[in-house]
């Protein structure tokens, strides 16, 4: 029986920009091959710096156009030398004439493609058009003075919709980054969980919280903490700490793309203005947060394989509040924008930790 690929079986949650890989990724004239929803494209940057992003699917006998060569913003089949321009019109095929022959009806799948703050977004909806009301979402801070910025780039065995969740929960973080990020303390934690039409957004009453690293250095002043934590549709998580007015803070923010089921790409951003602390986090801030995200793809994985076993059966409290918020979203987005839309509501959440 022939597989329904995903791009095909995710109803609306297709309709959005989805990050193919970083600006860094892609060299002039270079072809570079990535997955979305199951459905593999070929990117490369001309001299001029402008992007293509086609279906890395050969018209002709199927072959990775990825594994062939760039020339003239063009890009040649390694197989027959079929050629294919960044609009996808085959516009010569060697073995037609002496100096080969175009053909109108020979075109490979074109995907509209923004480059924006380091990223390459690649629009996967139907629509050849993208939906003006959807945009890229945009990195915090970045390029504002006084903060830094910096990409990691992770897989995970996981689906997004796991992925979100874990990235907002905070009960896990006692347990799966015990000594790394916040141990149990046994504090009563309060917080506050609105989901609007794209969205669910926490905030927690506890200014008195800790990141976990170099506290005293990193808030002499004692100024109050505010963290929030923020899922916007389809896959992206924003987690700030920040103190005061915005004065020093720690922000990550991630899109997840979706490669199949059980397989993402994780695009993190880590802003960061850490006072004193500033000058020397690029040599220590990168490689303490790769041991905490190395964490989560530890405990992904394992719930991944689980899932593949047998069909989610979750238990939850109210601590899980925001991952039921989110699971209605993109379920219902899924599904094809079936029945009624999940109302925007607001509701109190206690929670230890």
């Amino acid at each position: 029986m022939k597989k329904i690929p995903m791009r095909e079986r995710v109803g609306a949650l297709r309709e959005y920009w989805y990050v193919a890989c970083t600006s860094e990724d892609l060299k002039v004239d270079k072809p570079h091959s990535s997955t979305i929803l199951e459905t593999r494209l070929v990117l490369w940057r001309n001299k001029q710096g402008e992007v293509s992003v086609l279906r890395d699917r050969c018209s002709h006998r199927n072959v990775f156009l990825s594994e062939g060569k760039v020339k003239k913003n063009c890009i040649k089949c390694p197989y027959h030398g079929w050629t294919f321009d960044s609009e996808g019109n085959c516009v010569n095929v060697p073995s037609e004439g002496e100096n080969g022959k175009p053909f109108s009806n020979r075109k490979v799948e074109r995907f509209p493609v923004i480059e924006q703050e380091g990223l390459v977004w690649v629009w996967m909806g139907e629509s050849k058009e993208p939906d003006p009301e959807k945009k890229p979402f945009p990195m915090p801070f970045y390029g504002v003075k006084g903060w830094k910025t910096y990409y990691m780039v992770t897989e995970f065995d996981n689906g997004v919709t796991h992925l979100a969740e874990n990235f907002m929960d905070v009960p896990h973080t006692v347990f799966v980054h015990e000594g790394w990020f916040r141990d149990r303390t046994k504090k009563l934690v309060k917080a506050t969980v609105e989901r609007t039409e794209n969205s669910v957004l926490v905030t927690y009453d506890q200014t008195e919280d800790a990141i976990g690293f170099a506290e005293r250095l990193l808030n002499p002043k004692k100024l109050p903490l505010y963290h929030t934590d923020n899922f916007y549709m389809p896959n992206n998580t924003r987690v700030d700490y920040v103190f005061g007015n915005n004065e020093r803070g720690f922000v990550i923010t991630s899109t997840s793309t979706p490669v199949s089921d059980f397989k993402s790409q994780v695009y993190t951003c880590i802003s960061y203005n850490l006072g004193i602390l500033q000058p020397t986090a690029k040599y220590w801030l990168p490689w303490y947060t790769r041991q905490v995200i190395e964490q989560d793809v530890e405990i992904m994985a394992n719930q991944g394989a689980s899932l593949q076993e047998e069909e989610p059966d979750f238990k939850s409290t109210p601590a899980d509040t925001l991952h039921l918020f989110i699971e209605s979203l993109r379920e219902w987005e899924e599904s094809g924008c079936e029945g009624p839309r999940p109302k925007p509501m607001k509701r109190e959440m206690d929670f230890w930790i």
